[in-house]
């Protein structure tokens, strides 16, 4: 085996974490995926045989990536963050693998968490990501986000703080989850108004993402209250009838499908057997570039 057959196969021995890493920090499969083959281009043309710990390396190196990706973000970005904003989630099937694997599983993380990761600044995203999900020490992120280590552990407090302060809760049980998916999906196929109010929370938000280019009742919108939001969802109801229960992040979610293609995903928070927050993805372009599994499988 060649030197660069070599390393080829220890970086893919780090490609999950890596990617894992950059999809909490962009919210984005596709742009996850060009942030790990950028630390891949970036490997191949140091000397490997100088760095003492590759997994260490290439995790800073990865994030190092993708806050350089940020700050260009930040920067072209005109306006605040839309508040219609969902990241790109994760699709799995239910039959992929149990509630304990998938608790486990390097891309799990809600996507509730992921538009709030979206609100912080590039800087604090890094600390926060690299130090409280991966446990990298703050002597390691400080170089990259030029600070010392003391302000570097200061960031990721602040945006500890602000992640604690605005992740909703949600209920970790899969049967519970199961039991108001079902009961959402029943009163949608019934067109029964009262039952969907009932399994909605009085200060439910629905957030949805069609991107720029869908406009009329598909556009991209911000509700709250639970008749707002089900006045909504009766709109849609003949999708949600239709819909496949799938893992979508880190807890259960929907994915609506027409004509094979996917038209919509649905992740939900759940909290005291009632839906909290939707975060529906229904922009056509990045549902297209979506890695959509066999939910039959």
């Amino acid at each position: 085996m060649s030197d660069e057959e070599l390393l080829a196969e220890r970086f893919e021995e780090h490609r999950a974490r890596l990617r894992s890493v950059a999809y909490r920090m962009l919210g984005s499969s596709a742009e996850a995926e060009d942030a790990v083959q950028e630390t891949w281009l970036k490997l191949g043309r140091t000397d490997a045989d100088e760095i003492d710990n590759l997994g260490g390396w290439l995790t800073t190196v990865t994030g190092r990536v993708c806050l350089d990706m940020l700050r260009s973000r930040t920067a072209r970005r005109e306006q605040p963050m839309d508040e219609t904003f969902v990241p790109d989630p994760v699709i799995r099937p239910l039959s992929h693998i149990d509630p304990e694997q998938q608790a486990m599983h390097t891309d799990s993380v809600g996507v509730a968490l992921l538009v709030v990761l979206e609100t912080l600044e590039p800087d604090e995203r890094l600390a926060f990501v690299l130090h409280d999900m991966f446990a990298v020490p703050f002597d390691d992120i400080a170089p990259v986000v030029e600070r010392s280590s003391a302000a570097t552990r200061q960031l990721a407090s602040r945006a500890r703080r602000r992640v604690k302060d605005a992740t909703p809760s949600s209920e970790p049980d899969v049967g519970r989850q199961r039991q108001v998916l079902d009961a959402f999906m029943a009163a949608a196929r019934g067109g029964d108004f009262e039952a969907l109010v009932a399994v909605l929370h009085p200060d439910v938000v629905l957030r949805a993402d069609a991107g720029a280019l869908v406009r009329g009742a598909g556009a991209s919108k911000r509700l709250q209250g639970a008749k707002t939001v089900a006045e909504s969802a009766m709109m849609f109801a003949r999708y949600t009838a239709a819909a496949t229960t799938a893992w979508v992040g880190d807890s259960l979610g929907l994915v609506s499908l027409v004509d094979g293609r996917p038209h919509s995903v649905m992740s939900v928070t759940i909290a005291d057997g009632r839906i909290t927050g939707m975060y529906i993805l229904a922009d056509p372009e990045r549902l297209d570039r979506l890695e959509l599994p066999d939910l039959e499988g």
